[in-house]
């Protein structure tokens, strides 16, 4: 099994070509295989219109990507449901629009400008409107996770001990503890993000490639091939190997 993944985007659709230009030039010569992208195209950054587009359009163009469903995704969508709806994840204090979570910068990228200093009801009004229905059922039916060969793929991690298909989304979009504590063995080799690193990290059961796009960090992609890991950078292949204690 060869897979290839991505790491949170975040709305850097900059980011995001280049991490497919680094694995384009990987496949040229270890040929085809399937993408998938971890979650997270939204918030914070420039451009998450741009991203979904993007995205979107290589699916509808046959690009054999698959696209899971991160908290940010969630959340977004979340929002346009209802003036009053949010995320059960997210922590009290916090709404979507509230600066440290970034989705003012969403809606400005649908032209929706201020977002978070002005009036919610205008505000939501007016993002109703700017988001195409086709956007909102695209993030809708994103999938939770995705399981290729002995790798599972998924947003934030899976809760240690459950079987994949009685995991809720709820812990596959946010959960950190306890599947970032655990060390046991999951059945498979989990590829998450959620949790932004300085590097993309394998700790032996789980690798970790959210390298902090959202903070001005790096897009991480990474090839898998069988359970072996590289890191895709512009000289190539690097091997990511299991961090020892």
């Amino acid at each position: 099994m060869r897979a290839y993944a991505i790491g949170d985007i975040h709305g850097h659709l900059d980011l995001l070509k280049g991490a497919h230009d680094r694995i384009a030039a990987d496949q040229a010569v270890h040929g085809p295989a399937p993408v998938i992208h971890v979650g997270d195209m939204v918030d914070r950054g420039p451009d998450s219109r741009g991203v979904i587009d993007w995205l979107m359009q290589g699916q509808a163009d046959g690009r054999d990507w698959t696209v899971l469903k991160g908290n940010h995704d969630r959340m977004f969508h979340i929002y346009l449901t209802a003036i009053d709806a949010r995320d059960p994840g997210l922590r009290a204090e916090f709404s979507w629009l509230h600066p440290r979570i970034g989705g003012a910068a969403t809606l400005a990228s649908y032209g929706v400008a201020n977002a978070g200093d002005r009036p919610l009801a205008p505000v939501f009004d007016e993002a109703v409107k700017a988001v195409p229905q086709t956007h909102r059922d695209w993030l809708e039916r994103l999938p939770g996770w995705h399981r290729l060969g002995e790798v599972v793929f998924v947003h934030a991690g899976i809760r240690p001990g459950v079987a994949m298909e009685d995991q809720t989304e709820t812990d596959l979009c946010w959960i950190r503890a306890p599947f970032l504590d655990f060390t046991g063995d999951h059945g498979a080799l989990v590829v998450h993000g959620h949790t932004h690193l300085d590097a993309p990290t394998h700790y032996g059961n789980r690798v970790n490639i959210d390298s902090g796009a959202a903070y001005g960090g790096p897009l991480t992609a990474i090839v898998i091939e069988g359970r072996e890991v590289f890191h895709l950078t512009e000289a190539g292949r690097v091997p990511l190997h299991p961090k020892t204690a």
